[in-house]
């Protein structure tokens, strides 16, 4: 019997060192890695500021409580929060989602959400609830009521934002759900309404923040101002960490009491993310945009035409291929192993690149060749 619950059905290949944006597994084969590790590790392996940083720290204390000070997180707060935002640090994407959803219940009054299909915002039961997954819902129920799941980029969603609502949450690019952007005019439009029927704006940028599509928050490429914003996986490069933002005058329903996290605020992981978010600088990330934009040029010229294909979307680094349902994007991702390139998958047979920020323009040449091979020697005849 294997001492690991069955929740996950994990690739054949145990990884056991890494390096800048390559991984070696244990028989010392070096990928080059198109993952992060689902998006966490966006400075890639072997950052120095960073492993500086976390082992200063565990030379000192681990673990503070957070019934003290906390200059550590108080530190990343300053460098995390937007102009006029507050944080609550937590351990996961999840966890910030959680304190988003009791957040606008309780600045609100209000019970109902609107949240959007493929949209993936975690799998406890209040996060669950707001996922547009119908199948990874099933028998977890009943789920939060009070809930509304409409399709992405309708114009239709904007009359169901009333004077009922308490909250809408969204990502502007859902990255499980198939890497699917957002329209900028359905988006700000979204906006609008929301601020005219009272309810709150909440984007979860766990996937998409921390530099991941060239700007701090992906939202900013779209001109907007949530009042809430729910980060995680990239804000600690590996360690874990979540974090809620909110307005100052939303923060402010909250109470001593009214929410807590036991590990929020870590020392050690506050160092990491500290050094994470010094290294996002605008500089930085004009980079990762410049290299998003070549990635793409690339995509549109060798992955694009290929029959298979049927579409390529995403923003930054963050990229979905949409696959014909004849070639099981589950083929594609063991063809690349193969080849020594590690990919994901997302919903609807999509095969999903998450690259370390850090990797630079010729791996990425080197792998859209891999892909574009991979995809015609396996594309049926």
């Amino acid at each position: 019997m294997n001492p690991i619950m069955n929740t996950y059905q994990p690739f054949p290949i145990e990884l056991v060192d890494g390096h800048d944006f390559h991984l070696v597994d244990k028989a010392g084969k070096t990928y080059l890695d198109l993952t992060s590790g689902i998006g966490v590790c966006n400075l890639g392996y072997s950052n120095k500021p960073i492993y500086e940083a976390v082992s200063a720290q565990l030379k000192k204390v681990w673990h503070l409580s957070n019934l003290y000070p906390n200059a550590m997180a108080t530190a990343v707060a300053e460098k995390l929060n937007p102009a006029g935002y507050q944080s609550f640090f937590c351990n996961s994407g999840t966890e910030a989602n959680e304190a988003a959803l009791k957040l606008a219940h309780k600045a609100t009054g209000k019970s109902k959400v609107i949240a959007f299909q493929e949209g993936f915002h975690g799998r406890t039961i209040g996060s669950l609830s707001v996922t547009g997954y119908p199948h990874i819902q099933e028998g977890f129920g009943p789920l939060i009521a009070d809930v509304q799941l409409l399709d992405y980029n309708d114009q239709a969603a904007l009359k169901a934002i009333d004077a009922e609502t308490a909250a809408v949450i969204l990502e502007v690019v859902q990255g499980e759900g198939g890497v699917n952007t957002g329209k900028k005019d359905w988006l700000q439009a979204i906006q609008k309404q929301c601020q005219a029927a009272g309810a709150l704006l909440i984007i979860d940028e766990v996937q998409s923040g921390m530099g991941r599509t060239g700007y701090k928050f992906a939202h900013e490429a779209f001109d907007l101002q949530p009042d809430i914003i729910t980060v995680a996986k990239g804000l600690g490069n590996g360690l874990p960490v979540g974090a809620m933002l909110a307005k100052a005058e939303v923060a402010a329903h909250f109470k001593p009491g009214d929410h807590g996290n036991t590990f929020g605020g870590n020392p050690v992981v506050m160092a990491a993310a500290n050094q994470v978010l010094a290294q996002l600088t605008p500089i930085f990330l004009a980079t990762v945009q410049e290299k998003g934009e070549k990635l793409f040029a690339e995509l549109d010229a060798k992955i694009k035409p290929l029959p298979a294909v049927l579409s390529i979307s995403g923003l930054g680094l963050m990229v979905g291929i949409h696959l014909d349902a004849a070639l099981p994007v589950k083929d594609v991702i063991s063809k690349l192993q193969e080849k020594g390139i590690l990919t994901l998958s997302a919903r609807g047979n999509t095969l999903r690149l998450l690259p370390p920020l850090i990797i630079d323009e010729t791996a990425l040449k080197t792998a859209v060749e891999s892909i574009a091979i991979a995809i015609q020697e396996l594309s049926p005849a």
